[in-house]
Protein backbone atom coordinates (compact mmCIF):
# COMPACT_ATOMS: atom_id res chain seq x y z
CA UNK A 1 0.00 0.00 0.00
CA UNK A 2 1.07 3.82 -0.52
CA UNK A 3 2.66 5.93 2.01
CA UNK A 4 -0.35 7.98 3.98
CA UNK A 5 0.10 12.06 3.99
CA UNK A 6 1.45 12.42 6.88
CA UNK A 7 4.24 9.90 6.06
CA UNK A 8 4.71 11.22 3.23
CA UNK A 9 5.26 14.60 4.70
CA UNK A 10 7.95 13.14 6.97
CA UNK A 11 9.89 11.07 4.62
CA UNK A 12 10.06 14.26 2.33
CA UNK A 13 11.29 16.13 5.26
CA UNK A 14 14.01 13.06 6.58
CA UNK A 15 15.14 13.56 2.79
CA UNK A 16 15.96 17.27 2.93
CA UNK A 17 17.38 16.87 6.12
CA UNK A 18 19.58 14.48 4.51
CA UNK A 19 20.26 16.66 1.78
CA UNK A 20 21.19 19.99 3.93
CA UNK A 21 23.53 18.16 6.45
CA UNK A 22 24.99 15.96 3.41
CA UNK A 23 25.91 19.90 1.50
CA UNK A 24 27.00 20.83 5.06
CA UNK A 25 29.37 17.89 5.90
CA UNK A 26 30.89 18.45 1.85
CA UNK A 27 31.09 22.07 2.54
CA UNK A 28 32.98 21.34 5.36
CA UNK A 29 34.91 18.75 3.75
CA UNK A 30 36.64 21.31 1.57
CA UNK A 31 37.18 23.31 4.74
CA UNK A 32 38.83 20.45 7.09
CA UNK A 33 41.55 18.16 6.08
CA UNK A 34 45.42 18.92 5.69
CA UNK A 35 45.15 21.52 3.04
CA UNK A 36 42.03 23.05 5.28
CA UNK A 37 44.11 23.01 8.16
CA UNK A 38 46.82 24.65 6.91
CA UNK A 39 44.74 27.02 5.27
CA UNK A 40 43.11 28.01 8.47
CA UNK A 41 46.07 28.46 10.56
CA UNK A 42 47.63 30.83 8.22
CA UNK A 43 44.52 32.70 7.98
CA UNK A 44 44.62 32.98 12.02
CA UNK A 45 48.29 33.89 11.98
CA UNK A 46 47.74 36.49 9.79
CA UNK A 47 46.08 39.80 11.62
CA UNK A 48 46.02 41.93 9.06
CA UNK A 49 42.77 40.08 8.02
CA UNK A 50 41.07 41.60 10.71
CA UNK A 51 37.52 42.88 9.59
CA UNK A 52 38.75 42.32 6.16
CA UNK A 53 37.04 39.75 3.17
CA UNK A 54 38.64 36.70 2.03
CA UNK A 55 38.00 34.00 -0.92
CA UNK A 56 39.89 30.95 -1.99
CA UNK A 57 39.54 28.77 -4.40
CA UNK A 58 41.62 25.74 -4.54
CA UNK A 59 40.73 23.03 -7.55
CA UNK A 60 42.49 20.35 -9.23
CA UNK A 61 43.88 21.38 -12.92
CA UNK A 62 43.54 17.57 -14.15
CA UNK A 63 39.97 16.87 -13.27
CA UNK A 64 38.57 20.58 -12.10
CA UNK A 65 37.12 19.20 -8.85
CA UNK A 66 37.29 21.70 -6.14
CA UNK A 67 39.45 21.06 -3.39
CA UNK A 68 39.01 23.50 -0.80
CA UNK A 69 37.24 26.49 -0.69
CA UNK A 70 36.16 29.56 1.57
CA UNK A 71 34.00 32.71 0.46
CA UNK A 72 34.68 31.75 -2.90
CA UNK A 73 31.21 32.45 -4.15
CA UNK A 74 31.54 36.02 -2.66
CA UNK A 75 31.96 38.71 -5.21
CA UNK A 76 35.38 40.46 -4.13
CA UNK A 77 37.34 43.01 -6.14
CA UNK A 78 39.80 41.20 -8.60
CA UNK A 79 42.14 44.17 -9.25
CA UNK A 80 44.58 42.88 -12.12
CA UNK A 81 43.93 39.33 -11.69
CA UNK A 82 40.66 40.55 -13.72
CA UNK A 83 43.36 40.60 -16.63
CA UNK A 84 43.48 36.89 -16.45
CA UNK A 85 39.90 37.21 -18.12
CA UNK A 86 40.92 39.88 -20.63
CA UNK A 87 43.38 37.78 -21.98
CA UNK A 88 41.50 35.02 -22.36
CA UNK A 89 38.87 36.93 -23.93
CA UNK A 90 41.64 38.29 -26.84
CA UNK A 91 43.04 35.04 -27.48
CA UNK A 92 39.77 33.87 -28.19
CA UNK A 93 38.52 36.56 -29.97
CA UNK A 94 41.44 37.87 -31.44
CA UNK A 95 43.52 34.58 -31.82
CA UNK A 96 47.52 34.37 -30.82
CA UNK A 97 48.60 35.70 -34.17
CA UNK A 98 46.72 38.91 -34.47
CA UNK A 99 49.42 42.11 -35.31
CA UNK A 100 48.35 45.76 -34.59
CA UNK A 101 48.93 47.93 -37.59
CA UNK A 102 50.36 50.92 -38.15
CA UNK A 103 50.07 53.06 -41.77
CA UNK A 104 51.19 55.55 -43.24
CA UNK A 105 48.97 57.19 -46.00
CA UNK A 106 50.23 60.44 -48.38
CA UNK A 107 47.30 62.16 -50.35
CA UNK A 108 48.79 64.57 -52.94
CA UNK A 109 51.66 64.27 -55.77
CA UNK A 110 55.46 64.49 -55.81
CA UNK A 111 57.08 66.49 -57.86
CA UNK A 112 61.17 65.71 -57.78
CA UNK A 113 62.33 65.56 -54.23
CA UNK A 114 58.86 68.25 -53.31
CA UNK A 115 55.71 65.86 -51.80
CA UNK A 116 52.95 68.32 -52.43
CA UNK A 117 50.12 67.23 -50.07
CA UNK A 118 49.90 65.81 -46.31
CA UNK A 119 50.67 62.55 -44.76
CA UNK A 120 48.47 60.99 -42.64
CA UNK A 121 49.82 58.36 -39.75
CA UNK A 122 47.12 56.19 -39.15
CA UNK A 123 46.76 54.26 -35.91
CA UNK A 124 45.48 51.05 -35.24
CA UNK A 125 45.63 50.16 -31.59
CA UNK A 126 49.43 49.44 -31.39
CA UNK A 127 50.96 49.66 -27.71
CA UNK A 128 54.25 48.79 -28.49
CA UNK A 129 55.38 51.63 -31.36
CA UNK A 130 58.92 53.15 -30.26
CA UNK A 131 60.54 55.65 -31.54
CA UNK A 132 62.56 53.76 -33.74
CA UNK A 133 59.04 52.71 -35.72
CA UNK A 134 58.72 56.14 -36.77
CA UNK A 135 62.01 56.60 -37.93
CA UNK A 136 61.28 53.17 -39.86
CA UNK A 137 58.21 55.02 -41.16
CA UNK A 138 59.65 58.15 -41.92
CA UNK A 139 62.48 56.39 -43.76
CA UNK A 140 59.81 54.88 -46.07
CA UNK A 141 59.51 58.53 -47.67
CA UNK A 142 63.24 59.20 -47.75
CA UNK A 143 63.44 55.93 -49.80
CA UNK A 144 60.99 57.63 -51.97
CA UNK A 145 63.68 60.42 -52.36
CA UNK A 146 61.14 63.02 -50.61
CA UNK A 147 63.13 65.95 -49.06
CA UNK A 148 60.06 68.24 -48.63
CA UNK A 149 56.64 68.20 -47.50
CA UNK A 150 54.05 71.07 -48.24
CA UNK A 151 51.04 69.92 -46.67
CA UNK A 152 49.72 68.60 -42.93
CA UNK A 153 50.72 65.69 -40.83
CA UNK A 154 47.97 64.73 -39.65
CA UNK A 155 47.25 61.95 -36.76
CA UNK A 156 44.01 59.32 -37.66
CA UNK A 157 42.89 57.73 -34.59
CA UNK A 158 39.64 57.06 -35.81
CA UNK A 159 40.19 53.22 -35.02
CA UNK A 160 39.15 53.62 -32.23
CA UNK A 161 36.74 56.24 -29.97
CA UNK A 162 37.78 59.35 -28.57
CA UNK A 163 36.83 57.95 -25.14
CA UNK A 164 40.40 58.31 -23.39
CA UNK A 165 40.07 56.89 -19.45
CA UNK A 166 37.91 54.04 -18.30
CA UNK A 167 34.69 55.38 -16.63
CA UNK A 168 36.36 54.15 -12.91
CA UNK A 169 39.31 55.50 -13.44
CA UNK A 170 40.66 57.87 -10.60
CA UNK A 171 41.47 61.61 -11.93
CA UNK A 172 44.31 61.51 -9.88
CA UNK A 173 45.40 58.53 -11.16
CA UNK A 174 45.67 60.52 -14.67
CA UNK A 175 49.27 61.68 -14.63
CA UNK A 176 50.17 58.06 -13.60
CA UNK A 177 51.57 55.18 -15.96
CA UNK A 178 49.33 53.13 -14.98
CA UNK A 179 46.40 55.35 -15.72
CA UNK A 180 47.22 56.62 -18.89
CA UNK A 181 44.86 57.78 -21.61
CA UNK A 182 44.51 55.04 -24.46
CA UNK A 183 44.32 56.00 -27.83
CA UNK A 184 44.69 53.98 -31.15
CA UNK A 185 47.47 55.92 -32.23
CA UNK A 186 50.07 56.38 -29.23
CA UNK A 187 53.49 54.99 -28.23
CA UNK A 188 55.90 53.48 -25.59
CA UNK A 189 59.26 55.02 -24.43
CA UNK A 190 61.24 51.81 -24.01
CA UNK A 191 60.43 47.76 -24.45
CA UNK A 192 58.16 47.64 -21.34
CA UNK A 193 55.77 49.04 -23.27
CA UNK A 194 54.37 51.76 -21.14
CA UNK A 195 52.04 53.17 -23.69
CA UNK A 196 51.02 56.45 -23.57
CA UNK A 197 54.07 57.75 -21.08
CA UNK A 198 57.24 59.30 -20.81
CA UNK A 199 60.07 58.17 -18.42
CA UNK A 200 61.63 61.40 -16.66
CA UNK A 201 65.47 60.23 -15.68
CA UNK A 202 66.91 62.39 -12.64
CA UNK A 203 70.49 62.67 -11.57
CA UNK A 204 72.76 65.03 -9.56
CA UNK A 205 74.51 68.46 -11.15
CA UNK A 206 77.52 68.67 -11.09
CA UNK A 207 77.84 69.78 -7.37
CA UNK A 208 75.68 71.05 -4.14
CA UNK A 209 73.74 74.02 -4.94
CA UNK A 210 73.05 73.38 -9.07
CA UNK A 211 70.15 72.17 -10.43
CA UNK A 212 69.63 68.32 -10.77
CA UNK A 213 70.00 67.45 -14.31
CA UNK A 214 66.33 66.50 -15.44
CA UNK A 215 66.18 64.04 -19.13
CA UNK A 216 63.01 62.95 -20.67
CA UNK A 217 62.82 59.32 -23.12
CA UNK A 218 61.89 59.80 -25.61
CA UNK A 219 62.09 63.67 -26.07
CA UNK A 220 59.17 65.19 -27.50
CA UNK A 221 58.12 68.51 -28.22
CA UNK A 222 54.37 67.38 -26.60
CA UNK A 223 55.98 67.55 -23.19
CA UNK A 224 57.42 70.88 -21.21
CA UNK A 225 59.78 69.72 -18.44
CA UNK A 226 59.99 72.66 -15.30
CA UNK A 227 63.08 71.77 -13.32
CA UNK A 228 62.72 73.42 -9.97
CA UNK A 229 65.39 70.80 -8.78
CA UNK A 230 68.75 71.40 -6.44
CA UNK A 231 71.63 69.16 -5.82
CA UNK A 232 72.51 69.01 -2.13
CA UNK A 233 75.23 67.99 -0.01
CA UNK A 234 75.92 64.13 0.40
CA UNK A 235 74.33 64.16 3.24
CA UNK A 236 71.44 65.45 2.38
CA UNK A 237 67.75 64.30 1.59
CA UNK A 238 66.43 62.69 -1.37
CA UNK A 239 63.38 64.08 -1.55
CA UNK A 240 62.16 64.17 -5.57
CA UNK A 241 58.27 64.71 -7.01
CA UNK A 242 57.34 64.77 -10.32
CA UNK A 243 53.80 66.34 -11.47
CA UNK A 244 51.64 66.67 -14.53
CA UNK A 245 48.59 69.02 -13.46
CA UNK A 246 45.57 68.00 -14.74
CA UNK A 247 44.54 68.02 -17.91
CA UNK A 248 47.75 69.89 -18.82
CA UNK A 249 51.41 68.93 -21.17
CA UNK A 250 53.81 70.37 -18.52
CA UNK A 251 55.86 68.07 -16.22
CA UNK A 252 56.87 69.32 -13.00
CA UNK A 253 60.31 68.20 -10.96
CA UNK A 254 60.38 69.61 -7.63
CA UNK A 255 62.79 68.63 -4.76
CA UNK A 256 66.13 67.85 -3.79
CA UNK A 257 68.92 65.07 -4.67
CA UNK A 258 72.06 64.38 -2.66
CA UNK A 259 75.32 65.09 -5.47
CA UNK A 260 76.69 61.44 -4.66
CA UNK A 261 72.87 59.98 -5.20
CA UNK A 262 72.63 57.47 -8.15
CA UNK A 263 70.25 58.04 -11.43
CA UNK A 264 66.86 57.16 -11.01
CA UNK A 265 63.85 57.06 -13.00
CA UNK A 266 59.40 57.43 -13.43
CA UNK A 267 57.20 56.82 -15.78
CA UNK A 268 54.43 59.93 -16.57
CA UNK A 269 51.41 59.27 -18.71
CA UNK A 270 51.40 62.17 -21.79
CA UNK A 271 47.91 64.08 -21.85
CA UNK A 272 47.48 63.21 -25.36
CA UNK A 273 48.99 59.83 -27.13
CA UNK A 274 47.77 60.94 -30.57
CA UNK A 275 49.71 63.93 -30.31
CA UNK A 276 52.83 62.37 -29.02
CA UNK A 277 52.64 59.46 -31.41
CA UNK A 278 52.30 62.76 -33.83
CA UNK A 279 55.67 64.59 -32.77
CA UNK A 280 57.62 61.63 -32.34
CA UNK A 281 56.96 60.60 -35.91
CA UNK A 282 57.88 64.72 -37.01
CA UNK A 283 60.99 64.22 -34.94
CA UNK A 284 61.71 61.00 -37.30
CA UNK A 285 61.42 63.21 -40.49
CA UNK A 286 63.82 65.92 -39.52
CA UNK A 287 66.38 62.74 -38.88
CA UNK A 288 65.79 61.62 -42.68
CA UNK A 289 66.80 64.88 -43.52
CA UNK A 290 63.02 65.74 -44.52
CA UNK A 291 61.53 69.35 -44.15
CA UNK A 292 58.06 69.63 -43.16
CA UNK A 293 56.10 73.09 -43.66
CA UNK A 294 53.03 72.61 -42.69
CA UNK A 295 50.89 71.84 -38.90
CA UNK A 296 50.07 68.85 -36.83
CA UNK A 297 46.80 68.28 -36.75
CA UNK A 298 43.49 65.24 -35.88
CA UNK A 299 42.01 64.17 -38.41
CA UNK A 300 40.62 61.28 -40.66
CA UNK A 301 42.09 59.11 -43.49
CA UNK A 302 40.57 59.75 -46.57
CA UNK A 303 39.72 57.09 -48.72
CA UNK A 304 42.00 58.13 -51.62
CA UNK A 305 44.50 58.17 -49.95
CA UNK A 306 47.77 56.12 -50.84
CA UNK A 307 49.25 53.61 -48.39
CA UNK A 308 52.85 54.21 -48.55
CA UNK A 309 54.54 52.15 -45.75
CA UNK A 310 52.52 49.97 -42.64
CA UNK A 311 54.55 49.04 -39.73
CA UNK A 312 53.00 45.58 -38.03
CA UNK A 313 53.53 44.80 -34.03
CA UNK A 314 54.81 41.68 -32.78
CA UNK A 315 51.92 39.17 -32.41
CA UNK A 316 49.43 39.14 -29.44
CA UNK A 317 51.13 36.08 -27.95
CA UNK A 318 54.15 37.71 -27.83
CA UNK A 319 52.74 41.15 -26.51
CA UNK A 320 50.84 39.24 -23.83
CA UNK A 321 54.28 38.93 -22.09
CA UNK A 322 54.89 42.28 -20.96
CA UNK A 323 51.14 42.68 -21.00
CA UNK A 324 50.85 40.01 -17.75
CA UNK A 325 54.44 39.54 -16.91
CA UNK A 326 54.46 43.65 -16.14
CA UNK A 327 50.38 44.13 -15.48
CA UNK A 328 50.10 46.58 -17.83
CA UNK A 329 47.30 48.44 -17.70
CA UNK A 330 46.88 50.26 -21.01
CA UNK A 331 47.15 47.13 -23.13
CA UNK A 332 44.39 45.66 -21.22
CA UNK A 333 42.22 48.35 -22.31
CA UNK A 334 43.66 48.15 -25.85
CA UNK A 335 42.54 44.76 -25.91
CA UNK A 336 39.09 45.54 -24.57
CA UNK A 337 38.62 47.91 -27.52
CA UNK A 338 40.24 46.26 -30.10
CA UNK A 339 37.84 43.32 -28.84
CA UNK A 340 35.13 45.69 -30.07
CA UNK A 341 36.54 46.50 -33.35
CA UNK A 342 37.41 42.91 -34.77
CA UNK A 343 33.68 42.13 -33.88
CA UNK A 344 32.33 44.46 -36.36
CA UNK A 345 31.08 46.73 -33.17
CA UNK A 346 33.36 50.12 -32.10
CA UNK A 347 36.60 50.26 -30.39
CA UNK A 348 34.92 51.34 -27.34
CA UNK A 349 34.61 50.04 -23.90
CA UNK A 350 30.76 48.89 -24.36
CA UNK A 351 31.57 47.00 -27.84
CA UNK A 352 34.82 45.29 -26.39
CA UNK A 353 33.48 44.55 -22.73
CA UNK A 354 30.54 43.06 -24.63
CA UNK A 355 32.97 40.61 -26.60
CA UNK A 356 34.58 40.12 -23.93
CA UNK A 357 31.55 38.63 -21.79
CA UNK A 358 30.26 37.09 -24.22
CA UNK A 359 33.67 35.20 -24.74
CA UNK A 360 33.48 34.42 -20.75
CA UNK A 361 30.63 33.24 -20.76
CA UNK A 362 31.33 30.70 -23.50
CA UNK A 363 34.54 29.37 -21.68
CA UNK A 364 32.11 28.31 -18.97
CA UNK A 365 32.16 31.67 -16.64
CA UNK A 366 28.72 33.07 -14.94
CA UNK A 367 28.70 36.37 -16.29
CA UNK A 368 25.47 37.02 -14.01
CA UNK A 369 28.05 36.79 -10.98
CA UNK A 370 30.81 38.97 -12.47
CA UNK A 371 31.00 43.08 -13.34
CA UNK A 372 33.84 43.84 -15.48
CA UNK A 373 33.96 47.43 -15.53
CA UNK A 374 37.11 47.42 -17.94
CA UNK A 375 39.84 45.55 -19.15
CA UNK A 376 42.87 46.45 -16.94
CA UNK A 377 41.33 45.43 -13.09
CA UNK A 378 41.57 49.20 -11.92
CA UNK A 379 38.25 50.05 -11.36
CA UNK A 380 37.25 49.47 -7.53
CA UNK A 381 33.65 48.29 -8.95
CA UNK A 382 35.37 44.90 -11.01
CA UNK A 383 33.71 42.26 -8.98
CA UNK A 384 34.28 38.44 -9.19
CA UNK A 385 34.04 35.69 -6.98
CA UNK A 386 37.35 33.31 -6.53
CA UNK A 387 35.32 30.39 -8.09
CA UNK A 388 34.76 31.76 -11.34
CA UNK A 389 38.47 32.60 -11.91
CA UNK A 390 39.36 29.03 -11.08
CA UNK A 391 36.65 27.98 -13.52
CA UNK A 392 38.02 30.28 -16.27
CA UNK A 393 41.70 28.82 -15.27
CA UNK A 394 40.73 25.02 -15.67
CA UNK A 395 39.11 25.92 -18.71
CA UNK A 396 41.56 27.48 -20.82
CA UNK A 397 43.41 24.37 -20.69
CA UNK A 398 41.74 22.94 -23.38
CA UNK A 399 42.14 25.69 -25.73
CA UNK A 400 45.20 25.97 -28.91
CA UNK A 401 46.10 29.00 -27.44
CA UNK A 402 46.53 28.18 -23.62
CA UNK A 403 50.65 27.68 -24.04
CA UNK A 404 50.89 31.25 -24.94
CA UNK A 405 48.24 32.53 -22.21
CA UNK A 406 50.29 30.12 -19.41
CA UNK A 407 53.91 31.01 -20.83
CA UNK A 408 53.13 34.89 -19.97
CA UNK A 409 51.82 34.29 -16.33
CA UNK A 410 54.86 35.61 -14.11
CA UNK A 411 56.70 32.75 -12.35
CA UNK A 412 57.52 32.63 -8.68
CA UNK A 413 61.08 33.52 -7.53
CA UNK A 414 62.71 34.09 -11.22
CA UNK A 415 64.66 37.58 -11.04
CA UNK A 416 64.78 37.54 -15.00
CA UNK A 417 61.99 40.74 -15.25
CA UNK A 418 60.24 39.13 -18.80
CA UNK A 419 60.10 35.43 -17.14
CA UNK A 420 59.40 35.95 -13.20
CA UNK A 421 57.41 39.76 -13.69
CA UNK A 422 55.44 41.13 -10.59
CA UNK A 423 56.24 37.68 -9.26
CA UNK A 424 60.30 37.74 -9.27
CA UNK A 425 60.76 38.99 -5.83
CA UNK A 426 57.82 36.28 -4.02
CA UNK A 427 58.74 32.90 -2.80
CA UNK A 428 62.41 32.67 -3.78
CA UNK A 429 64.07 29.79 -2.02
CA UNK A 430 61.19 27.94 -1.92
CA UNK A 431 59.62 25.04 -3.27
CA UNK A 432 57.33 27.35 -5.40
CA UNK A 433 60.03 29.36 -6.92
CA UNK A 434 60.17 28.18 -10.63
CA UNK A 435 56.85 26.18 -10.01
CA UNK A 436 54.80 28.97 -9.83
CA UNK A 437 52.94 30.68 -12.48
CA UNK A 438 50.33 33.25 -11.45
CA UNK A 439 48.68 36.58 -11.99
CA UNK A 440 49.30 39.02 -9.17
CA UNK A 441 46.39 42.19 -8.30
CA UNK A 442 47.36 45.37 -6.51
CA UNK A 443 44.67 47.70 -5.56
CA UNK A 444 44.25 49.88 -2.37
CA UNK A 445 42.85 47.65 0.01
CA UNK A 446 43.04 44.51 -2.73
CA UNK A 447 45.31 42.24 -3.13
CA UNK A 448 44.86 38.80 -5.37
CA UNK A 449 46.94 36.15 -6.82
CA UNK A 450 46.09 33.20 -9.07
CA UNK A 451 47.51 30.63 -11.19
CA UNK A 452 48.66 27.02 -11.14
CA UNK A 453 50.84 25.33 -8.82
CA UNK A 454 52.56 21.91 -9.18
CA UNK A 455 52.82 19.68 -5.78
CA UNK A 456 55.86 17.51 -5.18
CA UNK A 457 53.98 14.41 -6.86
CA UNK A 458 53.51 16.43 -9.45
CA UNK A 459 49.50 16.73 -8.99
CA UNK A 460 48.84 20.41 -11.14
CA UNK A 461 46.34 22.33 -8.97
CA UNK A 462 44.83 25.60 -9.58
CA UNK A 463 44.11 28.24 -7.04
CA UNK A 464 42.76 31.78 -6.34
CA UNK A 465 43.60 33.89 -3.38
CA UNK A 466 41.35 37.77 -3.01
CA UNK A 467 41.80 39.67 -0.20
CA UNK A 468 39.57 42.52 0.25
CA UNK A 469 39.02 45.46 2.74
CA UNK A 470 42.16 45.55 4.44
CA UNK A 471 43.92 48.46 5.83
CA UNK A 472 47.49 47.29 6.72
CA UNK A 473 49.17 45.91 3.48
CA UNK A 474 52.29 44.69 5.12
CA UNK A 475 52.16 41.05 5.14
CA UNK A 476 49.29 40.87 2.68
CA UNK A 477 51.13 39.12 0.00
CA UNK A 478 52.61 36.91 2.30
CA UNK A 479 49.43 35.53 3.55
CA UNK A 480 49.07 33.93 -0.21
CA UNK A 481 52.64 33.06 -0.93
CA UNK A 482 52.62 31.29 2.38
CA UNK A 483 49.25 29.41 0.86
CA UNK A 484 51.06 28.61 -2.49
CA UNK A 485 53.97 27.14 -0.92
CA UNK A 486 52.31 25.18 1.54
CA UNK A 487 50.37 23.79 -1.83
CA UNK A 488 53.31 23.10 -3.20
CA UNK A 489 54.91 21.12 -0.57
CA UNK A 490 51.97 18.35 -0.43
CA UNK A 491 51.96 15.36 -1.80
CA UNK A 492 48.52 15.10 -2.89
CA UNK A 493 46.20 17.81 -2.13
CA UNK A 494 43.33 16.00 -3.26
CA UNK A 495 43.87 13.10 -0.58
CA UNK A 496 44.80 15.91 2.11
CA UNK A 497 41.49 18.14 1.58
CA UNK A 498 39.08 15.01 2.66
Amino acid sequence: MGLTYKRKVSFIFFLLLIGIFHGESMQAAKEDGTVGQEIQRILNDSPALSGALTGISIRSAETGELIYERGSQTRLRPASNLKLLTAAAALETLGEDHVFLTELFVKGVQVGHVLQGDLYLKGKGDPTLLEGDFDELAASLKQKKVKLIYGDLVGDDSWYDDVRYSKDLVWSDEQEYYGAAVSALTASPDEDYDTGTIIVKIRPGDKAGSQAVVKMIPETDHVRIINKTKTVAADGHKKIEIDRSHGKRTVTVTGTIPENAGEFKEWVSVKDPTEYALSLFEKSLTKQGIKFVGVRKKGETPIDANLIATHRSMPLSQLLIPFMKFSNNSHAEILIKEMGKEAGGKGSWKDGLKVAGNELKSLGLDMQTIEMRDGSGISQVNMIPANEITKLLYAVQEKTWFPAYLNALPVAGIENRMVGGTLRKRMKGTIAAGNVRAKTGTITGTSSLAGYVTTKRGEKVIFSIILNNFVEEKGITSIQDKIVVMLAEQDRVLATAR
